[in-house]
C-alpha cells in the first residue's frame, strides 16, 4: 500500500501592499486636512477701558450697509484716506471703527484693508 501525499506548497507570505496603500492614503488625508498656521487671523484691539484721557480730534468710522460715516458725516470710500489724514497727526493714531447691525463681515474687512493700505495701523473695533 502506498500513499501519495500532495507536494508541500511553499508557505505564502502575506502581502504588505494593501496595508502600505492604506497608511499612505491616511497620511495624505491628514496632511490635506491639517490647518497650517492661521492665515485668516486678524489683529484687532477691542475698545474698552481706556488707560488715559482721549487726546486729539475724534476719529470714529461708522460702517453702514451702504455708506460710511466719519464722526457722523457721510463720506465716500475714496475720500476716506484724505479725511483721516486731516484728523490724525501720525499714522499710529488710533482710529475707532464701528459696524452697524447687519453689516457683513466682508464689508468690514474691506474697509479695514483700505485703511491698512493707507498706512493706518492702529485700528480699534468698538461694538455698536
Amino acid at each position: 500500500m502506498s500513499f501519495s501525499f500532495a507536494q508541500p506548497q511553499p508557505r505564502r507570505r502575506p502581502s504588505l501592499t494593501p496595508m502600505i496603500d492604506v497608511v499612505f492614503l491616511l497620511l495624505v488625508f491628514f496632511m490635506l486636512a491639517a490647518r497650517f498656521g492661521q492665515e485668516g487671523a486678524l489683529d484687532l484691539r477691542i475698545g474698552g477701558a481706556a488707560t488715559s484721557e482721549w487726546q486729539g480730534p475724534p476719529r470714529l468710522i461708522r460702517i453702514a450697509a451702504e455708506e460710511l460715516f466719519i464722526n457722523g458725516q457721510p463720506i465716500g470710500a475714496t475720500a476716506l484716506q484724505q479725511a483721516l489724514s486731516r484728523l490724525t497727526e501720525t499714522r499710529l493714531d488710533p482710529i475707532l471703527i464701528r459696524a452697524d447691525e447687519g453689516v457683513g463681515l466682508q464689508r468690514l474687512l474691506d474697509i479695514m484693508a483700505v485703511l491698512e493700505a493707507a498706512g493706518f495701523a492702529n485700528l480699534v473695533l468698538v461694538s455698536p
